[in-house]
């Protein structure tokens, strides 16, 4: 069965480009393909379990994220902008937002994005990631909850702004292993995203 996605961006022309590319993935309908989060909450059309939105847009937009999670709770929102600075990323995965991407990203790599949000992954663009990583100390987030050496490789990479893909490539293991060992560090850590495991390190 297809993910219903919503796509939310002002500008035409990269509208087209996404709900084009995407629409012709085996994995995903582009059930709704709308220019601002108003129109996508008016629309009647039923809930989509991925959001890929731009933020900055006429209207509501900061407020965007909130009333998403708010009105389709059961949807996941992946955000693709230009802006790269570490507080507008780090307060909008704060608001409920599960990926933030660039959107100099290559068209396949936003859509292994949203799969890897699917798998249970919160994907970041490598430069929103570096951004992000100046809230952070150097402390070692892994110390004392038990992680193998392993898991502690993969923390570090994923902190690094790897995507699970260059994780997998850097190690010479699957992406299927990746995952598991990501479900498995979030397990110890009691955690549920990649967010939770940035925040958990800013705060050690």
């Amino acid at each position: 069965m297809k993910v219903r996605l919503a796509i939310v961006e002002d500008q035409s022309a990269i509208r087209e480009a996404l709900s084009t590319y995407l629409g012709a993935q085996a994995e995903f309908e582009c059930s709704l393909v709308v220019e601002s989060v108003e129109v996508l909450l008016a629309a009647g059309a039923p809930k989509p379990r991925l959001v890929l939105s731009d933020i900055g847009l006429p209207g509501v937009s900061d407020d965007g994220i909130a009333l998403l999670r708010e009105q389709a709770p059961q949807a996941e929102v992946v955000l693709i902008t230009v802006y790269q600075d570490a507080d507008r990323a780090f307060k909008a995965l704060c608001a409920g937002a599960v990926g933030y991407l660039v959107k100099s990203t290559p068209l396949p790599a936003i859509k292994q994005a949203l799969l890897d949000v699917l798998a249970g992954g919160s994907p970041m663009s490598p430069a929103i990631a570096r951004h992000v990583m100046r809230y952070f100390r150097p402390a070692p987030v892994a110390s004392g909850v038990g992680l193998t050496p392993r898991e502690q490789q993969i923390v570090e990479a994923l902190e690094q702004g790897l995507s699970y893909k260059l994780v997998a490539d850097r190690l010479g293991i699957s992406l299927n292993t990746v995952r598991a060992y990501i479900r498995s560090v979030y397990d110890k850590l009691r955690i549920n995203s990649k967010a939770e495991l940035l925040s958990r390190k800013r705060h050690n």
